[in-house]
């Protein structure tokens, strides 16, 4: 049987920053030597079947969120949030799948939102978490069609805010977002008015 110090030499060093068991069972490391690794701190838990390495330092909710749905994105309150265009702190992280996808338990806090598949990579960015696992975020302009789109659930108050933060920088204009708001003709209205009012 392998001796911990070639474990942590090879098998381990093998596995991404982030790993599951089913992982670690692949690298053939055995729950006796998970259970070793973690006890010297060599590994830790990041949540229910989920390790990370000790040089882990990305937000571990991200992370979860991440690894058990790839195609997760960060949308709504999360993702104004992420691009400073709304003091509003959420409960819950927001979070959007394409709609026929089945939402996983996390530990993390979520809000799962389900998203027209046929619109739901518009706006799509991607932020790095480790350098092997990133989330979707939707960009600023997305982000505030969505806060418009679906203003019943935070207030259009956070929707207005978060335009009239997006318009402080010059290099953003009206024209950006209206342009992407072809693709969501339900918000396309109240946005258009909003402008002409603010403007």
């Amino acid at each position: 049987m392998a001796t911990l110090s070639y474990m942590r030499d090879s098998d381990l060093a093998e596995l991404p920053q982030v790993f599951s068991h089913s992982d670690a069972m692949t690298a053939g490391l055995s729950d006796r030597a998970l259970a070793q690794l973690r006890s010297k701190g060599a590994i830790r838990r990041l949540a229910r079947g989920i390790y990370n390495k000790p040089d882990f330092t990305a937000d571990p909710d991200l992370t979860e969120i991440a690894f058990r749905a790839p195609q997760a994105t960060l949308c709504l309150t999360a993702a104004l949030a992420r691009h400073d265009l709304t003091d509003d702190i959420p409960p819950s992280i927001d979070a959007a799948l394409p709609r026929q996808h089945r939402s996983p338990k996390t530990t993390a806090p979520v809000t799962w939102h389900r998203f027209d598949s046929a619109t739901f990579d518009i706006g799509r960015d991607s932020l790095t978490l480790t350098k092997d696992l990133s989330i979707g975020i939707y960009n600023p302009a997305r982000s505030i069609i969505d806060a418009y789109r679906l203003r019943h659930l935070y207030g259009t108050d956070q929707a207005h805010q978060a335009l009239k933060r997006w318009l402080r920088e010059p290099s953003n204009q009206p024209s950006q977002l209206l342009a992407m708001t072809k693709h969501f003709p339900t918000a396309t209205p109240i946005i258009r008015t909003t402008l002409q009012t603010i403007l």
